[in-house]
């Protein structure tokens, strides 16, 4: 099988396994004043400043979570409570669905290459009878579409409202600093540059401790933040793939572009082509081909691909992010190609030949 699903995971790097080893043979548990806790402890505060630094926080506002859908959770449940919530169209599930019946949540659209409708944006915040939470993600997870972060954070500052930005498929493939950003709050996911599944944090700006009102208090773990024993594997292993990703980043630009020449010329659609995406990753559509049909015919041929968002518990379907940017039907036409860290040249070359023996044959019938 060829591996081209990184948005879904990318593929464990060999620091982060190794990272993993060397935590598993300690016995201790972080919390415990022993010599073997203090030893977990030493690991965890490690990971901690190691990811802090990368995002430009201070250590004590890195919260270790079970990854990002729970990072997301967090953020908007904590730092929303009893605020109005703008969410945008193409947000993940994470953080469409983490408001309850009772929140007041406002969708904001997208413009037809899928960034948020700044003016739009601007407009809903002229409201000022409550306290808001803006909810932008930084790189959609189905098209690679990097939204304009630093002109919300703009919006956002003049009217006294708080960001949240979901960077889960951001972080480790480009520059993410909240104080670059604007932004209150990041959520990250460890599996998505490389790291073990099960590790992701949300890191909040600020000089001290930021109070977030927990999901889960359990036994007052990450300053009372998220109870529960982290995860001390996952949590290193996050660590040491962020650090790999960041100190040998990967450009397959010229691998995604020559990928989607082909497809153009087999007749395909190309998902937000005019707006900055990320460089890894190609939204397809076919027309008159459905998802499910080219992803059968596709792993029989012996590729990884996807249709869209892999939090769907397999299912396939219509796209909300793509109805959102206005493709209507060409929602359930989608095919998402997204390489990851250890991409080779055979790979995409394969890739491209499978592809366009696929999309003949499909037209044909």
């Amino acid at each position: 099988m060829i591996y081209l699903d990184a948005n879904a995971t990318e593929p464990l790097r060999p620091e982060a396994r190794e990272a993993a080893m060397d935590a598993m043979v300690i016995v201790g548990n972080p919390s415990s004043p022993h010599s073997a806790g203090r030893q977990a402890r030493a690991m965890l505060d490690h990971a901690r400043r190691s990811v802090s630094a990368h995002l430009g926080v201070h250590p004590d506002n890195c919260v270790f979570t079970s990854g990002g859908t729970e990072a997301n959770t967090l953020a908007v449940r904590g730092l929303g409570k009893g605020r109005r919530r703008l969410v945008g169209a193409t947000e993940h599930d994470a953080v469409r669905k983490a408001s309850d019946d009772t929140d007041w949540v406002e969708v904001l659209p997208v413009l037809s290459d899928g960034r948020i409708d700044l003016a739009v944006l601007e407009q809903k915040l002229a409201d000022r009878s409550q306290e808001t939470l803006v909810c932008i993600m930084l790189a959609n997870n189905e098209t690679g579409v990097i939204n304009p972060i630093r002109e919300v954070s703009r919006l956002c500052r003049a009217a006294q409202a708080t960001l949240h930005v979901d960077a889960v498929q951001a972080v480790g493939r480009i520059p993410v600093s909240l104080a670059e950003l604007g932004a209150d709050s990041v959520a990250l996911s460890g599996h998505k540059f490389g790291g073990l599944k099960g590790a992701g944090a949300l890191v909040l700006a600020g000089n001290g401790p930021v109070v977030v009102p927990p999901m889960q208090a359990g036994g007052g773990q990450e300053r009372g933040r998220r109870g529960g024993t982290q995860a001390l594997p996952a949590i290193a292993s996050m660590a040491a793939a962020l650090d790999a990703a960041l100190a040998r980043p990967v450009d397959p630009g010229a691998l995604r572009d020559r990928l989607e020449t082909t497809a153009l010329q087999q007749g395909a659609l190309v998902c937000g082509v005019d707006a900055p995406r990320l460089v890894n990753t190609s939204c397809l559509l076919l027309p008159g081909v459905r998802s499910e049909a080219q992803l059968i015919a596709l792993d029989l041929a012996g590729f990884c691909v996807s249709a869209g968002s892999a939090c769907s518990s397999g299912k396939v379907g219509g796209s909300h992010v793509l109805h959102a940017m206005g493709l209507g039907e060409l929602a359930s036409n989608a095919l998402r190609v997204s390489l990851p860290w250890n991409v080779e040249v055979r790979h995409v070359d394969e890739f491209i030949l499978a592809y366009g023996k696929m999309a003949a044959r499909r037209k044909a019938g």
